[in-house]
């Protein structure tokens, strides 16, 4: 078991009021060369929420959920937004914190998913004088904390479709799409992102028992058209499913994100009333019991390895012109 002094919550951050979208949206995308015609396309997105993404609040509840079932004291830094890694951790530093474990909100390996994250907290700790170390806890894909979460919200959206295809639904599962470069160079050995994301979905859907059958889509792509990420795309997907209703289980996040509540509960649900296509989404794993307590587990867990510097290699970075950038958080 490792020996920490606390838990650092680290979450992508989202805009809370209108004024924050466009700096936030600044902040997602600096140095991608994305045009300013694409980011106020994006913006109208968050302005249709009234300007707030889902996340940050979703943290704060996951911090109180969390908070009284570990014995030590909770903090919360953001990559894109208030509170920033780098504030948080020179208030932790002022607070006498010498070592802390992280617990990341994205449960799988990917650039974007694990080393991006571990890069930022590295930098946020080179900015701040005094800074504890940071200890990254394991990916928990596969955590039965994780899967039993899912596998209720599961069956609690199985139930909001008419009785007559309850039985006969496909689940349908999402996750946010990447590119297939850095998709091939995800994990130790290439491929994890994908592999890690079947897995879970193996699991659930064994957990749920009968023999129902399964698929695994992406969403929120934000890359140029001539550049493959990772497909289906959900919505493309819906148009060819052969099943008589659909559950949308989105186990690539563990919050709802703007991508969760736009993608999935605005387009999404646009193109199955479209085609009359019976459709729920299951709940993403947000402060589920099974889930908070989880994280008191992976504390008590020996203390992880830590990932090669070659794992998931950071993308060259070039001008795109995306179809969804800037949904994230």
């Amino acid at each position: 078991m490792g020996t920490y002094d606390a838990l650092l919550v680290v979450s992508f951050g989202g805009p809370e009021k209108p004024d924050d979208v466009m700096p936030f949206l600044e902040n997602v995308v600096r140095g991608r060369g994305i045009p300013r015609e694409r980011l106020l396309e994006v913006e109208a997105h968050y302005q249709r929420f009234g300007g707030m993404s889902p996340i940050n609040q979703r943290c704060r509840d996951l911090i109180t959920a969390v908070g009284p079932t570990i014995d030590l004291p909770v903090y919360w830094g953001n990559r894109n937004w208030h509170p920033y890694l780098e504030d948080t951790l020179r208030q932790m530093a002022a607070d006498g914190v010498r070592r802390a474990a992280a617990f990341v909100t994205a449960a799988y390996s990917s650039y974007s998913a694990c080393r991006q994250y571990i890069d930022d907290i590295a930098l946020a700790r080179a900015a701040v004088e005094g800074a504890p170390e940071i200890v990254k806890l394991r990916h928990y894909f596969d955590h039965p904390g994780f899967v039993a979460a899912m596998v209720e919200h599961t069956r609690e959206a199985l139930a909001e479709l008419p009785a007559e295809h309850r039985d006969a639904a496909r689940l349908v599962f999402t996750a946010h799409s990447i590119p297939t470069s850095m998709a091939d160079t995800a994990g130790p050995q290439g491929g994890a992102y994908e592999a890690q994301l079947r897995r879970a979905a193996s699991l659930i859907t064994a957990e749920l028992g009968g023999d129902r059958p399964w698929d695994l889509v992406w969403q929120s792509r934000s890359g140029a058209p001539h550049i493959p990420w990772l497909e289906p795309d959900v919505c493309d997907h819906l148009r060819e499913v052969d099943a008589p209703a659909v559950v949308l289980v989105p186990i690539g996040f563990v919050s709802d994100h703007m991508e969760v509540v736009y993608d999935l509960d605005v387009e999404a649900v646009e193109v199955a009333e479209e085609i009359g296509l019976p459709l729920a989404r299951a709940a993403t794993a947000g402060t589920h019991p099974r889930f908070v307590s989880m994280i008191g587990e992976l504390l008590a867990e020996p203390e992880p390895v830590a990932c090669a510097a070659t794992c998931c290699p950071a993308p060259p970075r070039r001008p795109v012109q995306p179809s969804g950038a800037g949904r994230q958080g």
